[in-house]
């Protein structure tokens, strides 16, 4: 499991936005979003290399 923190992720566009990009990587994946404290946890058997890639290719890059 992995836990990202996405500072500009801030609603619920936003949230939908990362969790389409993580599907884009792991359509599979069981994703929960945060945006009240901009923090997203994915359970993936995707590299977080792969799922940082992706999120930043969204305009949503991960701390």
């Amino acid at each position: 499991m992995y836990q990202f923190t996405i500072p500009n992720m801030a609603c619920g566009g936003c949230a939908r936005s990362v969790t389409k990009a993580l599907q884009g990587v792991d359509a599979d994946a069981k994703i929960e979003t945060d945006p009240a404290v901009h923090r997203v946890s994915v359970e993936s058997p995707a590299s977080e290399a792969a799922l940082r890639a992706a999120l930043t290719a969204a305009g949503y890059p991960a701390s």
